[in-house]
């Protein structure tokens, strides 16, 4: 069932049969700024019960893709920190609307993240995380505020006509309401309220993830993270001090450098490189430093199922530890190495296949935008991340058709701008 989501007057509509959707549109008629003339559409399924074992099946989904990511972006080089959550979500919420190889694809690559579970997992691995947040005490008795929050927004064109099952997917798996906005006709307003809306879920710390929108835009989908976490036993300011760093190249850089005696985290060693992991206030998040001998070589094998192994063998012990404090951002566009990952068509304007979306226009997937940043010191860790699935209307396929140049034809070689002609002939026989 296609649903029409909006148009100038406030519209509330009960739709039924398979599909059913409950659409809620505020647009004021003659309201000068997008922000105020925003409206949301829901679907009138509800939010569905997570299941912890469904969340662990998520998760591995989740962590597969991480490490093929950060394998097919090691030729990048430098610093780099990135969310595979937030990238997951995102392009999970566009595979909802894609069908045949463009959905088959997507799945492989995202390592069927959206069907673990019965289809549940990613709901309940978001319910799972954000019942993390609350206030905890430290090792040294102090009381901590952890926060987690974890968000979904769609943004779609103001009048596109949206596939019903696609909303109750987003409202049901997601807990997304989709936004309607008018990219056509103020695609920059457009842009400002997606940025606006991800610098509020991550306390500021990514007050611009879009550069530009195209009036082509139909839809725009976004995931925000974002992570305040103390340290259960916190760094001692007074004892940080300049240290050595040795980069890959061999050379070496002073860095400020914190020290602890670590007695509640975890350690464990193996050929060639020793973990350690932190663990954040109230227990349930930490963080696992993985230091190699050689970087390149424990990259190459590095995987889930390899790491997976690593935090299996942590065991508590007493690690003197020393930690640089870091900050890190990256900001990228990433359908190039999506595509290369193996999901080309959904980036294909002729071939990719959303018709669970919509049907009323050819959509394919034009940017996948995503920013991170963690910063890293005595008191603990600040993160945030945002993905953004930009999907946009592409021109309707050609008809292929077939012409074999085996008899007489004319030609003509001429100016395409004046339609002067400047040679004009026959060819009866090529051989001649």
């Amino acid at each position: 069932m296609t649903t029409p989501v909006g148009r100038w007057r406030t519209i509330r509509r009960r739709l039924r049969g398979p599909g059913t959707a409950v659409l809620v549109g505020a647009i004021v008629a003659g309201c000068a700024s997008q922000a105020a003339a925003m409206a949301e559409a829901t679907s009138q399924a509800t939010r569905a019960a997570g299941s912890p074992s469904d969340a662990g099946q998520a998760a591995a989904a989740i962590d597969a893709f991480g490490f093929d990511f950060y394998k097919a972006t090691l030729a990048a080089g430098g610093n780099a920190v990135f969310s595979p959550a937030s990238v997951v979500v995102a392009l999970s919420m566009a595979q909802a609307g894609a069908r045949g190889k463009t959905a088959s694809q997507m799945d492989a690559v995202l390592h069927s993240a959206a069907e673990t579970g019965g289809g549940n997992g990613i709901n309940s691995l978001d319910q799972v995380l954000v019942g993390l947040s609350g206030a905890f005490k430290d090792a040294n008795g102090s009381d901590h505020e952890l926060t987690l929050r974890i968000a979904n927004a769609p943004f779609a064109q103001r009048g596109l006509v949206l596939q019903g099952p696609f909303l109750d997917t987003l409202a049901s798996r997601y807990g997304a309401g989709l936004r309607l906005v008018d990219f056509q006709n103020d695609p920059a307003g457009a842009c400002q309220l997606i940025d606006g809306w991800v610098s509020d879920q991550t306390e500021g710390r990514i007050p611009k993830l879009l550069d530009s929108l195209d009036p082509l835009t139909r839809l725009v989908l976004v995931n925000a993270i974002y992570l305040k976490a103390p340290w259960q036993t916190p760094f001692d300011e007074r004892i940080t001090n300049p240290g050595p760093f040795t980069r890959p190249d061999g050379s070496q850089v002073s860095v400020p450098t914190m020290s602890l005696v670590l007695s509640e985290g975890g350690y464990a060693s193996g050929s060639g490189w020793q973990a350690v992991q932190l663990p954040y206030a109230g227990g349930s998040l930490a963080m696992t430093i993985v230091v190699p001998d050689d970087l390149a070589v424990f990259e190459g094998g590095l995987d889930a199922a390899r790491f997976a192994q690593i935090t299996a063998a942590l065991q508590v012990a007493n690690v003197d530890l020393t930690l640089p404090r870091f900050k890190i951002e990256t900001k990228s566009e990433l359908s190039s190495v999506l595509a290369g990952m193996g999901m080309p068509l959904a980036f294909d304007p002729n071939r990719a296949d959303f018709s669970g979306i919509t049907t009323q226009e050819q959509l394919y997937i034009s940017k996948v935008v995503h920013q991170a940043n963690i910063a890293v010191d005595e008191k603990g860790t600040e993160t945030s991340a945002a993905t953004a699935v930009e999907i946009t209307a592409g021109l309707a396929p050609s008809k292929q058709v077939t012409l074999h140049v085996d008899r007489p034809f004319v030609f003509a070689v001429r100016d395409t701008n004046t339609g002067a002609i400047l040679f004009l002939g026959r060819v009866v026989d090529p051989a001649a």
